[in-house]
């Protein structure tokens, strides 16, 4: 029997391969993504978890009891705390500078699924929440893994190696995994019509992921 999970990504498998085979995601694993989309999708990804810091935020405020709440807290802590830190230092071995990321335009993709994330976070519940981040969390996590198993992907020499090395770490793939059961705890009783209209803010969130690998794709 599939798990509550399992069932998301089953309802929408087009988007969330497109998402997660997308030809940026491919091109990562190869080497031969041009790095001009790489440093134009890094820049991006900036915007992006400052944006998921503040989805943490309204996590935290959406939260019902205490474990909830420490959960939500702990994740805003490590967004801001620690990945965006860590998410400067890295630009800055690829030439970009922290100044450089504090004046950056978000592009139509950024302001789509972050704006996306919020909203969905906003009109509805924890749930809804997790379930509009889920794509990225849980789908950064499937990609490293892909990756490592396409005879395609160049792991010796490829300029990109510490990205597939930093979304297949131990640490990541627990956080990843802590997410799915999560998601499968709090969706175990909801009705058919509950999930259907779960189902669709994942999906919407799913393509909205792949955009933002077309936007890094593409530099838009």
């Amino acid at each position: 029997m599939s798990t509550p999970f399992e069932r998301l990504k089953q309802n929408c498998m087009a988007e969330w391969r497109a998402y997660c085979e997308h030809e940026f995601v491919k091109q990562l694993g190869a080497g031969t993504l041009p790095m001009e989309s790489f440093q134009h999708y890094l820049k991006q990804d900036y915007l992006f978890l400052i944006h998921f810091g503040r989805a943490w935020g309204l996590a935290v405020y959406k939260s019902r009891d205490i474990g909830q709440l420490r959960q939500s807290l702990d994740s805003l802590k490590a967004i801001i705390d620690i990945e965006l830190d860590l998410h400067v230092k890295y630009c800055a071995e690829w030439g970009i500078s922290e100044s450089e990321l504090a004046a950056l335009d978000e592009s139509r993709a950024t302001l789509a699924y972050t704006r996306y994330v919020l909203e969905a976070g906003n009109r509805g519940d924890i749930l809804d929440l997790h379930i509009a981040l889920a794509p990225c969390i849980v789908g950064y996590a499937e990609i490293g893994n892909w990756l490592v198993d396409q005879r395609f992907t160049v792991r010796h020499g490829n300029p990109y190696g510490s990205w597939i090395d930093m979304y297949t770490s131990k640490e990541f793939q627990q956080a990843a995994q802590a997410e799915v059961d999560w998601i499968n705890a709090n969706m175990q009783d909801i009705s058919e019509a509950r999930f259907r209209e779960l189902a669709r803010t994942f999906s919407e969130a799913t393509r909205l992921e792949a955009d933002f690998w077309s936007m890094g794709l593409n530099r838009t």
